[in-house]
């Protein structure tokens, strides 16, 4: 969560050629509401069921740069689907980043919470980071560089 995904994923795309998605903003396209209210009227089960069936459908397409939310790696099937279908790259994000990119972000339920924003990021990274770097083919931190540095970086690394 706030690490870049759809602006980096962005960026690729454009530089590539081909064509992006979100799918936390495909969910959004589907059901004609925002994550928040899939959240509120389904719980994060039913969004991750959501969740699940739109990443089986985009994994599906050739030619895609795909950014996932961020908490998508908790299902098996999803991993099974990205390591299967694709070159996943896992954009390892400092909390401190994280923290400062979705401080004002009113679109990410699991933020809005009584809970320290950072002590969620922090539990969620702990529960994640093992299993992003289970279906990572390439790690890239994005620290302190730009979207663009870090999308140049990883087209070196997919060497397109």
């Amino acid at each position: 969560m706030g690490a870049g995904k759809s602006t980096i994923g962005r960026h690729i795309a454009d530089q590539l050629h081909l064509e992006f998605f979100d799918s936390d903003q495909e969910i959004e396209r589907r059901t004609g509401a925002d994550i928040s209210w899939v959240f509120d009227i389904e719980g994060e089960e039913g969004f991750r069921k959501r969740e699940e069936s739109v990443i089986s459908d985009l994994t599906e397409m050739q030619g895609i740069v795909l950014a996932t939310g961020g908490g998508s790696v908790i299902s098996k099937e999803v991993r099974n689907k990205l390591s299967a279908r694709g070159i996943v790259v896992y954009l390892e994000t400092p909390i401190e980043k994280q923290v400062a990119r979705t401080q004002r972000d009113k679109r990410r339920p699991l933020l809005q919470t009584s809970e320290d924003s950072r002590d969620v990021l922090e539990r969620l990274a702990d529960e994640r980071e093992p299993l992003y770097r289970e279906v990572a083919d390439h790690v890239v931190r994005t620290d302190e560089q730009s979207a663009k540095v870090v999308a140049n970086q990883i087209i070196e690394k997919l060497d397109f």
